[in-house]
């Protein structure tokens, strides 16, 4: 009994949704301006930073999309790295736990500068469903100074790009090396 039903499930195939369609010239475009816009602000390729301060998961499953083999997050020039160290910019999602302070407080304190900080999706602006919660103490900007917020419950991959390429191109260009030896 066993033995013919483990066939059809294996000669069945994938029982799965096929991808969204993706509007492949939108993300073309997006992927040439967020790389002239990192390299004329930075000089190198953006440098995100991602923590969850207590949510659902959801908009971490949309940040973990930008690395598959639709967006490729990397041919964007942004990378996503482990140390906040190496990172330009701190992505938070979830409202602000009360045991996530802290980390969110030295994380921010350990980003050299330039650092900016989004707050992505609905929870990271202002609590969102866990405000009213007693181990919630609101949005992500009642720790951190916020340059971005990207709402969305959770933000699609295509809203988290255009968000950070709107982060890039709000920032002033630095100073050429000679004009900022001046200062």
């Amino acid at each position: 009994m066993p033995l013919p039903r483990l066939l059809r499930t294996l000669l069945r195939g994938p029982l799965t949704d096929p991808a969204p369609p993706v509007a492949e010239p939108v993300v073309e475009a997006l992927a040439q301006r967020l790389e002239a816009a990192s390299r004329q602000r930075l000089g190198r390729s953006l440098a995100i930073r991602e923590v969850d301060s207590g949510s659902c998961n959801g908009c971490e499953l949309e940040i973990n999309a930008l690395a598959n083999v639709v967006y490729d997050l990397e041919r964007f020039g942004l990378r996503l790295v482990a140390s906040p160290r190496h990172a330009d910019v701190l992505l938070v999602t979830g409202p602000l736990c009360r045991n996530m302070r802290e980390a969110l407080e030295r994380t921010y304190a350990a980003m050299p500068e330039p650092r900016w900080v989004v707050a992505a999706g609905d929870c990271a602006l202002d609590g969102g469903l866990f405000r009213d919660s007693y181990a919630v103490e609101g949005g992500v900007g009642a720790a951190l100074p916020v340059d971005l917020v990207i709402p969305g419950c959770p933000p699609s991959p295509t809203q988290l790009l255009e968000g950070l390429l709107a982060l890039l191109e709000a920032q002033e260009p630095p100073l050429p090396p000679r004009l900022a030896r001046r200062r």
